[in-house]
């Protein structure tokens, strides 16, 4: 990966089509997780996604094997997707953007009242 392509975003744009082109591949009712998964991965993402290549890489790569091994979509995820996606980015506590977000914005405005109150 150049500088170039990790400013511009290029490589993550080629590594999306592929994920995408492989998902393609997949049953409807696995390509309907597919989206699901995405929809609720991406909170938990930075501010680029790219933290998030490995994890969708890897959930990928999960529902390629089970859909080769004829598994239901309900065996490999159970009935919680959003929960399964939890999991998947570090736990039921795990923080998204808006938690980081809302830490910087909360020490910011606590650094500017700081000021002024002192």
């Amino acid at each position: 990966m150049t500088f170039w392509e990790t400013i511009t975003g290029s490589d993550l744009t080629r590594e999306w089509k592929g994920f995408e082109t492989r998902a393609g591949a997949l049953p409807a009712d696995y390509r309907a997780a597919w989206e699901q998964i995405n929809g609720n991965l991406f909170p938990y993402g930075d501010f680029t996604g790219r933290n998030l290549m490995p994890i969708i890489d890897a959930a990928l790569g999960l529902l390629e094997e089970a859909s080769a091994d004829g598994q239901s979509i309900t065996e490999v995820l159970g009935d919680d997707i959003p929960g399964f996606c939890a999991a998947l980015a570090g736990g039921q506590g795990a923080r998204t953007y808006r938690d980081r977000w809302r830490e910087q914005l909360n020490r910011n405005v606590a650094r500017k009242l700081g000021r002024l109150g002192g």
